[in-house]
């Protein structure tokens, strides 16, 4: 289910370094030490994103990653793309 205005602005306090884009969007940038850092990064995201179906857009910038997410079913933010941007985030903790 879409998230409210509301809703989206709490659930970004949980979210460090994520930003709303316009407004069905949430967006964070991750910088590595090398190249295959990033992409080893790229492929356990996506495998979590494999699991449960639900896709990032991901670029791909020598060193850094820009993740992009929202839900296409809903026309907006779910708290799916919450959840997985946490998930995003314990992977990048673990890498670095």
């Amino acid at each position: 289910m879409r998230l409210t205005d509301e809703e989206i602005q709490s659930l970004l306090q949980g979210v460090e370094d994520w930003n709303l884009l316009e407004e069905r969007w949430i967006a964070r940038k991750y910088r590595f030490q090398d190249y295959l850092q990033g992409i080893e990064f790229v492929r356990q995201i996506a495998a979590i994103s494999e699991e449960v179906n639900h896709h990032p857009f991901i670029s791909i910038d020598y060193k850094l990653i820009t993740v992009k997410i929202s839900s296409w079913r809903a026309k907006g933010l779910t708290k799916l793309d919450f959840e997985l941007a946490k998930k995003y985030d314990e992977v990048y903790e673990k890498m670095k």
